[in-house]
């Protein structure tokens, strides 16, 4: 039997533009019928990957976004004492493994789609470079990827989030954390900010603004749902249960505290989840985001709420029990909260709560 961990979130964001759209405007979403303001499931990966949960704690197992390997191998060589041609040459056939190479403008090459590269593959691909360089003899062409390519490894990032590559699907890796777009459990709108800007060694010339310019923001409690698949997790990284449990604490701290982080110096929003719920169990994953097809907004009295937090909480967790009552005989699965509402539960308790199941898994 399959172990999951589900989270569920609230997260109440002032003014602010964490995730903007073609337009510069915060991203949104019709749900219900009605408007709501999203953060992407894309810009969220990127805030937990980048949080310092990740970054400090996981620095060594973390696998890198890029379409730059070929400079990094014509570096790696040149450092090494080759020369410029023999590090072009060798590259070339190195970074080809994870993807076609295009000429960059500027001289050199680069990957024509970002390529997800786990530490050991990198290492890899440097250690083929050298040995191409020296001379030595190569496996077959059709036999040279499996010289780099790793299908389970020590990237806790990819292992979580997953990887395709395009041209080996054998080296695709399916993601053993789903991650949900975060929407607003009431309705939202985005709205604009006119600001002006005044030039400090003109104040006497000109009285008026030097520049002026528009910016989008907007408000709200977003929910967010993700899905830990903690058997595929350890499967993803050969194996390494420790490793596992590291990434999924520091997954569940960044969870409560990361963010996207656009326009964050104009708006300085640095939001933590207000209420959490954490879920662990063998049952079939579920989100909650039903719960807010009909906006709070619109049934503050039919919760019994005067204000959207407790009206979200309410929601939330009033639909947990409803699925509970009408699939499982009113039987919840193990979980554990965080509210700062009421006051109850940490984030230690819900850390503990999930590394157990990993451990379990």
């Amino acid at each position: 039997m399959t172990t999951f961990v589900q989270f569920h979130l609230l997260t109440s964001y002032g003014p602010s533009n964490p995730n903007r759209d073609d337009q510069g405007r915060p991203k949104q979403a019709m749900v219900g019928g009605v408007p709501r303001l999203r953060l992407s499931s894309q810009s969220l990966k990127r805030a937990l990957r980048e949080s310092s949960f990740f970054a400090l704690d996981l620095a060594d197992h973390m696998g890198k976004r890029t379409k730059l390997l070929h400079d990094l191998l014509v570096s790696h060589l040149i450092g090494k004492g080759h020369s410029d041609k023999a590090a072009h040459a060798a590259a070339d056939k190195v970074a080809a493994i994870f993807g076609k190479l295009e000429d960059k403008k500027d001289g050199g090459k680069k990957g024509t789609t970002l390529a997800f590269i786990s530490p050991a593959e990198r290492k890899l691909a440097e250690d083929l470079a050298e040995k191409i360089v020296a001379g030595e003899p190569l496996p077959a062409e059709k036999d040279l990827k499996k010289e780099v390519l790793r299908r389970a490894d020590g990237a806790i990032d990819i292992a979580m989030f997953g990887r395709m590559l395009a041209d080996d699907p054998d080296f695709n890796r399916d993601a053993a954390v789903q991650v949900g777009h975060a929407i607003t459990t009431h309705a939202a709108h985005a709205e604009e900010d006119w600001y002006s800007a005044v030039d400090d060694l003109n104040k006497a010339e000109d009285t008026g603004a030097g520049h002026l310019g528009e910016t989008a923001f907007g408000s709200g409690i977003y929910y967010l749902y993700v899905c830990v698949n903690c058997d595929l997790l350890i499967e993803n990284l050969a194996g390494d249960r420790d490793l596992a449990v590291k990434g999924v604490e520091a997954l569940t701290r960044a969870l409560a505290q990361a963010t996207p982080r656009g326009k964050q110096n104009s708006f300085a929003h640095h939001p933590m989840a207000f209420h959490i719920r954490a879920e662990r169990g063998t049952r079939a994953p579920r989100d909650l985001s039903g719960a807010f097809f009909t906006p709070v907004d619109r049934k503050l009295k039919e919760l019994g709420a005067n204000d959207l937090q407790s009206a979200s909480v309410k929601a939330l967790e009033s639909t947990a029990a409803r699925i509970d009552a009408c699939y499982f005989a009113g039987q919840p699965e193990d979980f554990r909260s965080l509210d700062t509402l009421s006051g109850e539960g940490s984030l230690e308790e819900i850390t503990r709560f999930v590394t157990d199941a990993v451990r379990g898994a």
